[in-house]
């Protein structure tokens, strides 16, 4: 039998680029729509000074569940941790155990990527990054693979962060959100908010929003009146609808689930159309699926198996032993 393979991060980051995972993302919500794939599951819980989540689901003969810890507290250690566990569907049979860091991160970043090249315009002259944590990056770089802006902004409410990340990626860092948001075509916001800081007065025609942030019932980056002025596509609008932007509109009476426009599946398949004028405000609500970290897996699991059997075999052992969750 073969052993199961233990991939630590820096597995994960050599094995999945953002073209491979985009490419699977993409794939795993167009089976979806098809019905193909049964729905993703998610399971939440909170603690003291964060939440744990689990995100499951099955894919081409594969299931995957991903145990995620999110502090945002955290100090000395990442605000996200945790582990993606990688079975044989057919069997049981577990087949990697993976560090989730990276996966989270690619697989968000793939989402946004591939909404972006159905919902975003195809001239684009400036991206604003809101939030430059570790998302960010992953954001960037998978969005560069679809979009091409002239000029890309970096805002953070710790401006220092802001400027780092500008130095790291030849980008500018600003001080005034608004301002940037109201010059920006595409819009990112993947921070740890409670409370919306893009605003609907901010944001002008034909501006495609990927908002990340959002994962749990109490994170909120957009304006819920934003949201009842935009088309609404979502990744699963029954799970937008519990832990999502879509939750904060719902709340606020401005909008029902019968007003999203269709989920990101429905578009890729041709089911919904995508972008219809320019002019279309539309707000891409991503609160991260099953699919997602199942569809990432795959690929990680796939390419290690591919280096283990250049290696002669070796590689899995070697893997073990290096294993660490960081």
């Amino acid at each position: 039998m073969t052993a199961t393979l233990l991939l630590t991060r820096a597995d994960v980051e050599q094995d999945l680029t953002p073209q491979a995972c985009s490419a699977a993302v993409e794939d795993a919500f167009r089976q979806h729509a098809l019905g193909t794939v049964s729905a993703p599951g998610i399971l939440s819980m909170h603690a003291a000074h964060g939440g744990f989540h689990v995100k499951a689901g099955f894919l081409s003969g594969y299931f995957a569940a991903k145990i995620n810890a999110n502090f945002p507290a955290n100090a000395d250690l990442p605000t996200i941790q945790g582990a993606v566990i990688l079975f044989d569907a057919s069997n049981g049979r577990p087949l990697a155990i993976m560090d989730s860091i990276s996966i989270t991160a690619l697989r968000t970043a793939a989402a946004t990527a591939v909404a972006a090249k159905y919902l975003a315009r195809e001239d684009c002259d400036t991206l604003l990054i809101c939030g430059c944590g570790a998302q960010a990056a992953s954001q960037l770089d998978a969005l560069r693979h679809v979009r091409r802006a002239r000029r890309i902004l970096a805002y953070d409410r710790d401006r220092s962060r802001a400027a780092a990340f500008a130095k790291r990626f030849n980008t500018s860092a600003v001080e005034d959100v608004a301002a940037a948001a109201r010059s920006s075509d595409i819009v990112v916001t993947c921070t740890t908010a409670n409370r919306y800081f893009i605003e609907r007065e901010m944001i002008r025609p034909g501006t495609f929003i990927a908002a990340v942030g959002a994962d749990n019932e109490s994170k909120q980056e957009i304006e819920p009146a934003l949201l009842a002025h935009s088309k609404i596509v979502t990744d699963l609008t029954a799970q937008a609808a519990c832990i999502g932007e879509l939750h904060h509109a719902i709340d606020a009476g401005l909008m029902s689930m019968t007003d999203v426009h269709a989920e990101l599946a429905e578009v890729i398949a041709g089911r919904k159309p995508g972008r219809e004028a320019a002019d279309e405000i539309i707000v891409f609500d991503s609160t991260g699926t099953g699919l997602q970290d199942v569809a990432a897996a795959i690929a990680v699991y796939q390419r290690a198996l591919e280096r283990n059997k250049k290696a002669g075999g070796i590689a899995a052992g070697l893997l073990a032993r290096s294993f660490s969750l960081c």
